[in-house]
């Protein structure tokens, strides 16, 4: 599926159309992401990027890649410590 959108020329100007693509696209894919409505696999794919690119990249913009409460964290951590 293709979307077009208009922007104002003055943006476009700034930056290559390929570039500006690429970067709606990751835009959208973390978006998508953060909104858990994607995966972290399906999300990378969208932006154009293996897991660990697209891993970094969220990094860069403070998007969490990794959803665990500090609960679930400690109860695993106790599980572990419980198995050994």
């Amino acid at each position: 599926m293709q979307i077009a959108i208009e922007l104002p020329n003055d943006f476009v100007a700034l930056q290559e159309p390929s570039q500006v693509q690429q970067e709606i696209r990751v835009s959208y894919a973390m978006w998508l992401f953060q909104q858990a409505r994607v995966t972290l696999s399906k999300a990378a794919q969208l932006a154009g990027l293996d897991a660990y690119e697209f891993m970094a990249v969220c990094k860069a913009n403070k998007v969490p890649t990794i959803d665990v409460s500090p609960e679930e964290l400690a109860n695993e951590l106790l599980s572990l410590n419980a198995a050994a």
